[in-house]
C-alpha cells in the first residue's frame, strides 16, 4: 500500500483548524485543493475525519484519536528534515508577538525590550493585550508567549512557572480607610471598581467575603489596572490588585497600597507556548529572555515563606 505522506500534514492542519478554510489557509493552498485533500484523507482512513454540523465542522470519534499522534508525526518530521543550526543574535531578524496582561508588559515590557534590543537588535516584539474573550492564536501560531494565572488544559501547550503574587488593596492618599485597621467589614462598606476585560463586576474577592456573610459595593468594572488605578487615584474608590504586577504603576500614581483584610490564595503566572517552538531555538532564547524580566517583579515558588 502506497501511502502520501503529504495528507499527514494536511490532517494535522485539518485537525488543528477544524475547517477547511483555516486548513487551507495555514498551508497556502485554496480551499477546493484542500477540500479534494479531505476527500483523499476520509478514502484512506475510511473516516469522515470533520463532519458538518450547523456552520461549523466538528471532528469524528476518530479524529479525535488520531490528533495526537498525527501531530507528533509532523512535528518529528519536521525535526528530522530541518538543519541545525547555530543561533546568531546578531544576525537573527524575526517579529515576536507576546500577549500578556497590561499591568505586566508595563511592569515587565521595558526590560525585556531592552535586553532583546541589546542581544538581537534584529527582533521585533508586537505585545498584545489580552483579548475580551478566549481565543486559539496560540494553537495557530499567531502569537509566540502568553501569560496566564491559569495553568493551561489542552496537551499540546507548554508552561513554565514563573512567580506568584498577592492581591492587596489600593485607594487614593487621605482615603478613610488608611485611618485605622482594615477590617473586612471596613474594606466591604467601602466602594470598589473591578478589574476585568469582560467587564465583570464580581470576581473571587466577593466570593471570600460572602463566606463572611459580607457584600462589597462595586459601583464600576476598568477594563485594565492602568485605568482602574486612573479611577482610585482621583475617586475615593478601591481597587483591589495584584502587588508586584501593578508595584511600578501604584507608586507612579503616589497610591496607597493596604494589605487585604482577607485570605486569598497567591496568584500564579505561567509563561505559555505552543509544543511546536520546544525546538526552535530563537523562540527558547526569547523565552529565556521573558522569564528573566518577569522574574524581576515576581517571587520565585520556591522562596515563598
Amino acid at each position: 500500500m502506497q501511502l502520501d505522506l503529504n495528507l499527514l500534514t494536511a490532517l494535522d492542519a485539518l485537525l488543528e483548524e477544524g475547517s477547511v478554510a483555516g486548513a487551507a489557509t495555514r498551508l497556502h493552498v485554496t480551499a477546493p485543493a484542500m477540500s479534494r485533500t479531505l476527500g483523499r484523507i476520509r478514502q484512506t482512513t475510511g473516516d469522515d475525519i470533520l463532519v458538518r454540523t450547523g456552520r461549523t465542522m466538528v471532528p469524528t470519534p476518530r479524529a479525535l484519536e488520531l490528533r495526537a499522534q498525527v501531530h507528533d508525526l509532523v512535528h518529528q518530521a519536521h525535526q528530522l528534515l530541518s538543519r541545525e543550526r547555530e543561533l546568531d543574535l546578531a544576525t537573527l531578524s524575526r517579529t515576536f508577538t507576546l500577549r500578556w496582561h497590561d499591568a505586566l508588559a508595563s511592569a515587565c515590557g521595558p526590560a525585556l525590550l531592552a535586553a532583546v534590543h541589546r542581544k538581537a537588535p534584529g527582533v521585533r516584539l508586537r505585545l498584545l493585550a489580552e483579548s475580551g474573550t478566549d481565543t486559539p492564536e496560540l494553537r495557530r501560531g499567531e502569537i509566540d508567549l502568553e501569560s496566564s494565572s491559569a495553568q493551561p488544559t489542552m496537551p499540546e501547550l507548554r508552561h513554565r512557572l514563573i512567580g506568584e503574587d498577592r492581591l492587596i488593596a489600593a485607594v487614593r492618599p487621605g482615603h478613610p480607610l488608611t485611618g485605622g485597621p482594615l477590617t473586612p467589614e471596613r474594606y466591604a462598606a467601602a466602594e470598589h471598581v473591578t478589574v476585568s476585560r469582560r467587564g465583570r463586576l464580581r470576581d473571587p474577592v466577593d466570593d471570600a467575603l460572602a463566606s463572611r456573610g459580607l457584600e462589597r459595593q462595586v459601583i464600576a468594572a476598568a477594563p485594565s489596572a492602568a485605568t482602574a488605578l486612573q479611577l482610585v487615584r482621583d475617586t475615593d474608590l478601591v481597587v483591589t490588585v495584584p502587588e508586584a504586577v501593578t508595584d511600578s504603576a501604584l507608586r507612579g500614581l503616589g497610591l496607597r497600597t493596604l494589605p487585604l483584610p482577607l485570605a486569598m490564595p497567591p496568584i500564579p503566572l505561567h509563561l505559555i507556548w505552543h509544543q511546536r517552538h520546544d525546538n526552535d531555538r530563537a523562540h527558547a532564547w526569547l523565552r529565556t529572555q521573558a522569564g528573566s524580566a518577569l522574574e524581576t517583579v515576581f517571587r520565585q515558588p520556591d522562596s515563598a515563606p
